[in-house]
């Protein structure tokens, strides 16, 4: 998984795979979604991203499965 912000245009972009993308959704005026052939999500843009969402701090937190 890649996150990449710019600056310069306030968008996040987040890859979640390198497979080729069929179809793109619009969710809102600023959220869309890329989509493979089985409908996984590719890829996720988020416009005006710094209003969207807190683009100040990121944190990934990876939780291991119990048992």
């Amino acid at each position: 998984m890649k996150i990449k912000y710019f600056e310069d245009t306030d968008t996040a972009h987040m890859e979640f795979s390198d497979h080729d993308v069929v179809e793109t959704r619009e969710i809102n005026e600023n959220l869309s979604i890329d989509l493979d052939a089985q409908g996984n999500v590719v890829n996720m843009t988020i416009e005006h991203a710094s209003i969207q969402a807190d683009m100040r701090e990121l944190a990934f937190s990876r939780i291991a499965a119990e048992g």
